[in-house]
């Protein structure tokens, strides 16, 4: 599949690139290296292999899913700018 200036201009307008007219021709070539590299991983043998959700082989280890309020509220507020009867300050946005 080859991509040619018309469909160039197609992409730009849907991903709402701006590409100047005399870059046409050179964003054309990159889109069709992407695509032969693209064709390129096509060719790799992939059978018996499983697909994989990471790189990394280990597992996470699993804690308790416990709910408390954490009482930490006096360490949360002291880094912050603002604070207000036990609450995080912020300026007024609306009028």
């Amino acid at each position: 599949m080859a991509i040619d200036k018309e469909t160039v201009k197609k992409v730009a307008f849907l991903s709402r690139l701006k590409i100047e007219e005399d870059k046409i021709e050179a964003t054309e070539r990159e889109f069709n290296k992407i695509l032969q590299w693209i064709e390129q991983l096509s060719e790799v043998n992939t059978d018996g292999v499983e697909p994989l959700v990471s790189v990394n082989d280990c597992s996470l280890q699993m804690r308790q899913d416990i709910v408390n309020d954490g009482n930490l509220a006096e360490q949360v507020l002291a880094n912050a700018p603002m604070k207000e009867y036990g609450y995080f300050g912020v300026p007024k946005v609306v009028e």
